[in-house]
């Protein structure tokens, strides 16, 4: 673990650490409503990346399970539009047929299985971002942050969704499989007693192919949208703003980028609710079988649903961070060694 702390220290984004001038100390200090403040937990170590986890599991978890209700109509349109021509429409005969209580049907897989791919989502891209911007050093770490942003998420939602992918498959199959099962309990090992472990798994591929560019455009476009509302939105810099300010900044900019990530992650969505409701169905034959206008259908839920549920995910993690002491580091500024060299190259 010492090796990943020393990462922490030579990367680009410890730049909330103050070095001090004798021992190279290192001294957490961010925004807080009275001044900075010293965070309680240090950055990079075992403890950051443990909380961060928890973090995310909370903020996944309790959000997407939050919505089980508009995520159930939206399967159902993409599995069945025929009959469930429309968000409107699909509220109406899901409560007409199965009771107010059948929205609420897959809400223990949904919030098992999205507080595990929080977890490592969110722990892993902490990981991943120290250990790709280390691998960069500090001045490309900065130019192309961008990019750092987009593989640390890419390299942590790979691993997030082989834990999400046997509770994603029995979460639809109660939503869309008429007398499938009712619950997890009955659901997972009677899917077990049917596919086998196989069964499980067969959406892992399509669900890298949904997930990976979401969590790639929602910590992208995240992190950016952060950046360019401080410099151009938020009328004053982000130490000087309490910490309810920041979290109102990180809500906007978590919504922003939740309606890119449902636009951009929607037709894999759609073969994903496709896959776990027709039993040996390949992706290939889905897209098929789906068109290219059927692989849009229920967009426009999604968009409300994401967009709602991504500005909710961010808000929860930061705001469990403030309340643990977790380092809340600023957008990354240039480095002085960069800095020195374009000065140099503009003389």
């Amino acid at each position: 673990m010492s090796n990943v702390i020393d990462i922490a220290k030579a990367n680009v984004f410890s730049s909330p650490f103050v070095s001090s001038q004798k021992n190279d100390e290192r001294k957490f200090a961010f925004a807080a409503v009275a001044g900075e403040e010293e965070a309680r937990v240090k950055y990079g170590s075992a403890e950051f990346y443990a909380l961060c986890a928890v973090g995310g599991a909370l903020s996944c978890g309790l959000t997407h399970t939050a919505v089980v209700p508009l995520d159930l109509v939206k399967c159902r349109i993409q599995v069945d539009p025929a009959k469930y021509k429309n968000i409107v429409n699909g509220f109406r005969l899901t409560v007409a047929e199965e009771g107010a209580r059948g929205l609420a049907k897959g809400w223990a897989p949904t919030l098992i299985g999205y507080s595990v791919q929080g977890l490592g989502k969110f722990g892993f891209y902490e990981a991943f971002k120290i250990l790709y911007g280390n691998m960069l050093g500090e001045e490309n770490a900065y130019l192309w942050r961008t990019s750092l942003y987009l593989a640390s998420s890419a390299s942590a939602e790979f691993f997030a969704d082989i834990g999400l992918a046997p509770l994603e498959a029995v979460k639809v199959r109660i939503q869309t499989k008429p007398g499938f099962a009712s619950s997890l309990r009955e659901g997972f090992p009677k899917l077990y007693k049917e596919e086998g472990l196989s069964g499980f798994y067969k959406g892992l591929a399509p669900l890298w192919m949904r997930q990976i560019p979401y969590t790639m455009m929602k910590f992208a476009c995240f992190e950016k949208t952060v950046e360019l509302l401080y410099k151009h939105v938020v009328p004053k810099p982000r130490d000087q703003c309490t910490k309810g300010e920041q979290l109102l900044v990180t809500f906007a900019a978590g919504y922003i980028a939740g309606v890119f990530c449902a636009v951009v992650s929607h037709p894999a969505d759609t073969v994903v609710s496709k896959l776990n409701n027709e039993k040996g169905l390949t992706a290939g034959e889905a897209v098929k079988r789906i068109g290219f206008a059927g692989l849009w259908k229920g967009l426009g839920p999604r968009i409300i649903m994401i967009g709602t549920l991504t500005a909710l995910q961010w808000f929860i993690y930061d705001t469990f961070k403030v309340v643990m002491g977790i380092p809340r580091p600023p957008p990354p500024t240039m480095p002085e060694s960069l800095k020195a060299k374009l000065a140099s190259q503009n003389q």
